[in-house]
């Protein structure tokens, strides 16, 4: 049976958007999902399924989450093959735009249009570098992300509604389940 990582988006935010591990871990057998296992409060679920599409796992798990938690939870879906691989052009990115003292990955359903992902490249701030792959943005940044010009951007914004993770987090995942 293929493997996922799904990576639930906009959940423990605030007092509305409560969604703990042992209720998602619930949500994910409930849709199907058998060997879960979760990383963090930020929502990364790892799970086998029969579903043999990215999109199906992903329409399912959307379904029993919502059911769940109350409340719609975006997610998004990687086949483990796919997190390794993206974990690996993170990781190339991230030695060929020294120094990077954040690096931070968006991940999208759907990857960003060609126009969408031109105008992110076209942007230029010091010390900020986007690469727009498939179904991830790559963010690689001098400073932070609260004073980063770039995640402000409205073309920034215009790649999709996705989730970021921490290189670093990705790698863990990789490292634990891939």
């Amino acid at each position: 049976m293929p493997r996922y990582v799904a990576f639930l988006r906009a959940i423990n935010l605030g007092a509305t958007r409560k969604f703990p591990k042992d209720a998602i871990k619930a949500a994910t057998e409930s849709a199907g999902g058998s060997d879960v296992e979760t990383y963090i409060n930020t929502g990364n679920v790892r799970l086998t399924h029969l579903a043999r599409s990215v999109a199906k796992v992903q329409a399912v798990l959307e379904e029993a989450y919502a059911a769940e938690a109350g409340f719609e939870v975006p997610t998004i879906v990687f086949t483990t093959a796919d997190l390794a691989a993206l974990t690996a052009r993170a990781d190339e990115l991230h030695a060929e735009h020294q120094p990077v003292g954040n690096h931070y990955v968006t991940l999208y359903s759907e990857a960003p249009t060609a126009a969408a992902r031109d105008a992110v490249h076209a942007l230029e701030h010091d010390g900020e570098t986007v690469v727009v792959d498939g179904r991830a943005a790559y963010v690689l940044l001098e400073g932070d992300i609260h004073t980063s010009k770039v995640l402000s951007a409205k073309d920034f914004n215009a790649l999709g509604k996705g989730t970021a993770r921490t290189v670093k987090v990705l790698r863990t995942l990789v490292e634990k389940w891939c």
